[in-house]
């Protein structure tokens, strides 16, 4: 039998027929990656991976079952198909589960457009360690860092391949570089930490070396003599670095998934106002060199761009096929999956709307506040949305930077932070969830 992932699929599937399965789909990925760590100066870690994953999914009738496995033999094909047929037949019924139609599969774009695969060569590891040791030596170079905790250096590429009884068969090739450096301020007690780091699908846009390793220092050095902020109400800024976060929990309440068991405080406001008006939404998976795009989704579904929130209006829900079945509604092309798991609904490419004005300009009109630049944990009640975090970054007064803070937590009720958000314009257009700096005003900060 070939090794091409088109012809394990199609073998996988011929098995499963033969074994008894009614339907299946099955998902091949072969992929190499090299990931290099130094510390002190010298190489501490060098670490190259290749392999081939492969996953099948059999249905007979409403029930269904997953195997996985990294042996890509033609007995092992068999067997594979065996076991999961069998485990189908003592699982329980699901009246949602299911192929899609046959007339709803195809391509939402051209995968070529997309740019998914970088085409340089594969990076010498003596060239990876050297991004490392320059980072590292940026970041050493910073007044107040006393050593840098980890630079690190990776790149990988991987072939996907998915294929079904229903006819469906695609595939595409990623790749992904990145470099991120960690810094440490300060000795003992009063040490603070932070990090830089970049990460893009061709290497050529990565950023300088010395620019993530020194902006890893400025950040860790910043934060020294950090102390408790005081308690009270207070507007709070988040950072670009974290303000993704608070669409994050917005989108944990879109997924279906969450919908259809009732888990989310979203799931009685379809068609209702969730931001300002002034905000929207938009997924597209199909913006070039993102991470989060592709042609199809993962039950050969034709990805297409859409707005999730529309003027503040939420439009739609994250759906794969099973949870649209449940909610009586149409997928939304949202599948995602591994090789041993069925597929859950999951958002590619988002951007937020973003301002007018500067991160400083809405520092400047906050007055006083705090500035948050990392987040520690998360109690955030699916139900009700009330949400409760633990935060660290500097204390505003007179719309300037005054001292940096720890040990404090931030608590609310993200419905309503979600309506008085004030974007900033400093969104980075090249990361799949792409949100600027927020402003939200009142929420309750416990420190002093």
């Amino acid at each position: 039998m070939s090794d091409s992932l088109d012809s394990i699929t199609g073998a996988l599937l011929d098995a499963a027929k033969t074994a008894g399965a009614g339907a299946a789909d099955a998902m091949a990925m072969r992929g190499r990656s090299l990931t290099v760590d130094v510390r002190a100066g010298a190489l501490e870690q060098a670490e190259r991976a290749e392999g081939v994953d492969i996953g099948l999914r059999v249905l007979i009738g409403g029930r269904q079952a997953c195997v996985s496995a990294s042996d890509t033999r033609a007995a092992t094909l068999r067997t594979l198909a065996e076991r999961a047929v069998a485990m189908a037949r003592e699982a329980p019924e699901d009246p949602y589960a299911g192929l899609a139609d046959p007339a709803e599969l195809g391509l939402g774009c051209d995968p070529a457009a997309l740019e998914l695969a970088d085409p340089a060569p594969e990076p010498a590891p003596e060239t990876l360690q050297e991004e490392a040791l320059a980072a590292e030596a940026a970041a050493l170079s910073v007044s107040g860092v006393s050593q840098v905790q980890s630079a690190s250096a990776h790149w990988s590429r991987r072939e996907v391949q998915l294929a079904a009884t229903n006819g469906f068969a695609g595939g595409y090739e990623r790749t992904d570089s990145a470099l991120y450096c960690t810094a440490i301020a300060g000795t003992g007690t009063a040490m603070q930490r932070d990090s830089d780091g970049d990460s893009r699908v061709f290497r050529s846009d990565l950023r300088d070396a010395t620019d993530i390793g020194t902006r890893a220092g400025e950040r860790a050095a910043a934060l020294l003599g950090a102390r408790r902020p005081r308690t009270g109400a207070y507007p709070v800024l988040f950072d670009e670095r974290i303000a993704s976060s608070l669409i994050g929990h917005l989108l944990s309440a879109i997924n279906g998934a969450a919908v259809a068991r009732g888990a989310s405080w979203l799931r009685e406001r379809m068609g209702a106002q969730v931001l300002p008006e002034a905000l929207s939404l938009i997924e597209d998976p199909h913006r070039p060199r993102m991470t989060g795009s592709r042609p199809f989704d993962a039950e050969g579904l034709p990805t297409r761009r859409r707005a999730i929130v529309d003027s503040g209006v939420l439009t739609g829900w994250l759906l794969d096929l099973a949870t649209a079945r449940k909610l009586g509604l149409a997928s939304t092309a949202n599948a995602a999956r591994s090789t041993s798991a069925p597929p859950s609904p999951s958002a590619w490419n988002v951007a937020l709307t973003q301002g007018a004005q500067s991160r400083d300009d809405l520092m400047r009109e906050m007055g006083t506040g705090l500035l948050v630049t990392s987040m520690i944990g998360a109690t955030i009640n699916p139900n009700t949305g009330d949400y409760s975090r633990g935060a660290s970054g500097f204390w505003v007064e007179k719309g300037e930077i005054a001292y940096p803070v720890n040990e404090c937590t931030i608590a609310g009720h993200l419905p309503e932070m979600l309506m008085r958000m004030t974007p900033a314009d400093d969104a980075r257009p090249w990361l799949s969830r792409s949100v600027p700096s927020l402003l939200v005003e009142g929420l309750t900060l416990a420190g002093e």
